[in-house]
């Protein structure tokens, strides 16, 4: 798998796509749905943002200003929502991006990113704005999301929240585990668990 990373503090400068309610099939139109592994869509994300119907870039949609870098996509609210497609955490995991920032994702948008090793952060609609504006006022702001301690911020500024995540894939994403990994983590446990179910039965 080619995503399964180690995430436990990311800091990065950031692309803001302030949109709302971007479902799916923008992030990755359907027609691109056609491979069997998780590699090789970063280039169809947002295609049809991106790109003109002859394929050159349009100059003003965000990924295409150089202005904007990052490992950080910052997001307006609902996003990914729509079709339960894995294909665009892929996507976004693909061309780059290791966290999405919002106030609010599609739940079935959020637990594919979660699966695929890409951290969904989400905000206040308060705190999403604050990070917009940093981040139009200089595109060089650095933002530092820390999945230790459930914090987001910007250093050197007074501009910090908290955020939740489940448990579970918490300590996944700080292990870099899928999971299998993390049953297989629990290898000693379980064989020890059976062993002595086996001692009980024999009494």
């Amino acid at each position: 798998m080619r995503y399964k990373n180690i995430i436990r503090k990311i800091k990065s400068t950031a692309v803001p796509l302030p949109m709302e309610n971007v479902d799916t099939d923008q992030i990755i139109p359907s027609r691109f749905l056609k491979g069997v592994t998780n590699e090789g869509y970063g280039e169809f994300l947002f295609r049809d943002w991106r790109f003109n119907d002859d394929g050159t870039e349009k100059e003003n949609f965000v990924l295409n200003d150089k202005t904007y870098k990052g490992d950080i996509l910052i997001t307006g609210p609902s996003f990914g929502i729509g079709s339960s497609r894995e294909h665009a955490a892929w996507a976004i995991a693909d061309y780059g991006f290791r966290v999405v920032i919002s106030s609010q994702f599609g739940d079935i948008f959020k637990n594919n990113s979660l699966n695929n090793f890409l951290l969904t952060v989400e905000v206040s609609p308060e705190f999403l704005n604050e990070l917009f504006t940093a981040v139009d006022s200089d595109p060089q702001t650095i933002i530092d999301v820390d999945l230790e301690n459930l914090t987001i911020s910007i250093p050197g500024k007074n501009l910090s929240e908290k955020f939740d995540i489940n448990p579970y894939k918490r300590m996944c994403l700080m292990n870099g585990y899928d999971d299998i990994d993390y049953i297989l983590s629990k290898r000693k446990e379980i064989e020890e668990f059976e062993k002595n179910r086996r001692n009980d039965f024999s009494i």
